[in-house]
Formats: C-alpha cells, sequence, structure tokens
C-alpha cells in the first residue's frame, strides 16, 4: 500500500530543473505526480513515476543525487473540509504528517494526495480502519 517517491536534490540555480526533465524525458519516464521545495542554495525534487527504476538509472547517469522514499496515496473526498477531515482523524491519533501533495490527476470523486508520515504503518492503520482509500503503487504509477 505503500509508494516509492524518487527525490533528486538540486543545486538552485537556473535551468538545473530542466535537465531533470530532458533527463527523464529521453528516457521515456512518464511523471505521475511532482513537487518541489527549495532554500537559497539547493531544492528537492519529489517524484513519482511511472517506472522508478529506469528513472532512478537515467538520473544516477547523469550525475544527480537521488534516494527512494516511500509515501501512502490517500483518496480524499473531494469537497470543503474533505481534507480536514483526514488530517483530524490522523491528529486524533497521534500521526504527524512530514508533508504532503496533491496529485494531478483524479480518481473516481475524490483528490489524490501524496502523504510522508512519521509512521507510514500506523497511518495507512488509522486511514483503512476508518475506511479511507490508499491506493496501490502499481495503480498510481499506472494513472
Amino acid at each position: 500500500m505503500k509508494v516509492e517517491q524518487i527525490s533528486v536534490f538540486l543545486e538552485n540555480k537556473s535551468g538545473r530543473l530542466a535537465e531533470v526533465m530532458r533527463v527523464l524525458g529521453s528516457a521515456g519516464i512518464n511523471i505521475r505526480a511532482l513537487s518541489i521545495a527549495d532554500t537559497s542554495d539547493f531544492g528537492i525534487l519529489r517524484i513519482i513515476v511511472n517506472d522508478k527504476e529506469k528513472a532512478l538509472k537515467a538520473l544516477k547517469e547523469k550525475d544527480f543525487t537521488v534516494s527512494k522514499t516511500e509515501v501512502v496515496a490517500v483518496e480524499v473526498p473531494d469537497k470543503p473540509g474533505g481534507l480536514a477531515q483526514i488530517l483530524d482523524l490522523l491528529d486524533k491519533k497521534g500521526v504527524n504528517v512530514e508533508y504532503m501533495y496533491a496529485f494531478i490527476e483524479r480518481s473516481s470523486e475524490n483528490a489524490v494526495i501524496i502523504f510522508r508520515f512519521d509512521g507510514n504503518d500506523k497511518a495507512i492503520e488509522v486511514l483503512t480502519t476508518a475506511g479511507i482509500v490508499i491506493l496501490d503503487g502499481s495503480k498510481v504509477y499506472n494513472l
């Protein structure tokens, strides 16, 4: 029920993000979701792709610093307060959200949010017990 995300560490300078996109595009990699966070010196690009092993190989061959992280893809009701309900549930059970970002595609009538929790297994248990849908990695990679 977990999804593997690739993190790419980038110098915060013009053209670095474009270079990553060129490398992935040339390798035939399709990006399913992404997020970027930056400081004055560097950025972290977090991506979910259709072929993570091929993406890792292509990026490493071009000397990018990359790592894999497990995240959780959660269907969140696409209505006012939908995300608040999920976050309230997690808060009541003591699960901390380290970061999150929205998935650009939609599944049924729900939005898809990518979460990194301080305890992914506990978060999955809390959410599934409450009837919240967790998407399997194979489904996310192929959306």
